[in-house]
């Protein structure tokens, strides 16, 4: 019986033995030869789209665009992915083909709310303007109004989207003794509400009497540039904005303006439309916007669970069985 064939569209963190465990194992134990994409760049659409016709399972990451064209093409048995999101896969196009989905929920939140955490301190705080200042030899002398900042402690923390990362946050601005509003499609349950001592409040509210605001709601068509022009009018000058979620959910060019005019005080992206941002961006320009990699999940231990599950899905795809944390479970009707 021949082997199945498997293509991972990126070199895992640590978790590659596995994989090549499964592949090179006595021919009793093997489960798939594997094919692993060297390069540091992702692999082009049309390659993604002829390996798809050759082989039984994809374990890929948000980069690779899995589209219907692809899947409607494919041999898969199995799509793996490497994160909690999958808007970058067309489900409804694998559902139809009977194909499971597999993805790792639940083991970034922390790693997420965190930073998180650290953009927004990083913001309010300067950090890393007061970095490049002192690298720059501008620090002469301890100053009363050098390089001000908002205080966190006891300010306004609105957070869009309660879901584990949004209450993973609102646990940490706890310490912070921080006043904690949310909106959400729909409102929380009355215990998780007392449980997090937050307030729901429609979006117009937050925007208006938050000191902080940070987005952890999914992208989708109602969340593409929620936050526009409209929205920062409606913010605090004071205001700074964090987002680890994704960067379709604000408008670029009205965040530059509300940054570049100060109608708000600052920012902090953990994601950007598009993804790398480019080099001609103006707010590479802006020295009151932090911009970070989306390393949103980017701690060891969370990157090898991400590994572990992704793997597990796959093999369990593989043979038939149930994945693990299935995207798509009506598959299985």
């Amino acid at each position: 019986m021949s082997l199945a064939k498997v293509f991972i569209t990126r070199r895992l963190p640590t978790e590659l033995e596995q994989l090549y465990a499964i592949a090179s194992g006595t021919a009793r134990s093997a489960i798939a030869s594997v094919e692993v994409w060297p390069e540091r760049q992702p692999p082009p659409y049309e390659v993604l789209l002829a390996k798809a016709q050759n082989v039984d399972g994809f374990l890929c990451l948000l980069t690779d665009k899995i589209d219907r064209q692809l899947i409607e093409n494919s041999s898969l048995k199995v799509i793996s992915q490497m994160a909690v999101g999958y808007d970058n896969i067309d489900i409804a196009a694998a559902t139809a083909q009977k194909i499971p989905v597999g993805h790792t929920p639940g083991v970034l939140t922390d790693a997420t709310a965190d930073l998180t955490w650290a953009l927004l301190m990083a913001a309010a705080r300067r950090v890393v303007e007061a970095d490049q200042f002192t690298r720059a030899g501008l620090w002469q002398t301890w100053e009363p109004d050098l390089l001000l900042g908002p205080n966190v402690a006891g300010a306004t923390l609105g957070i869009i989207g309660l879901g584990r990362i949004g209450q993973g946050v609102a646990r940490r601005a706890h310490g912070f003794d921080m006043k904690i509003l949310y909106t959400n499609r729909h409102q929380s349950d009355s215990e998780l509400e007392k449980t997090l001592n937050v307030e729901f409040v429609p979006l117009e509210t937050l925007l208006r009497k938050s000191d902080f605001i940070t987005i952890h709601t999914p992208a989708s068509d109602d969340t593409y540039h929620l936050i526009s022009d409209r929205q920062f009018a409606l913010m605090k000058s004071s205001a700074i904005l964090i987002n680890t979620a994704r960067g379709s959910i604000i408008d670029q060019d009205a965040l530059y303006h509300a940054l570049s005019q100060n109608q708000i005080a600052a920012a902090a992206l953990d994601v950007t439309e598009p993804e790398p941002i480019p080099k001609d961006s103006p707010l590479l320009t802006l020295d009151n916007l932090i911009i970070t990699p989306h390393i949103g999940s980017a701690s060891r231990q969370t990157r090898s669970k991400m590994a572990t599950i992704a793997i597990a899905n796959l093999i369990a795809g593989l043979k038939g069985d149930r994945l693990p944390y299935c995207v798509n479970p009506q598959v299985y009707d």
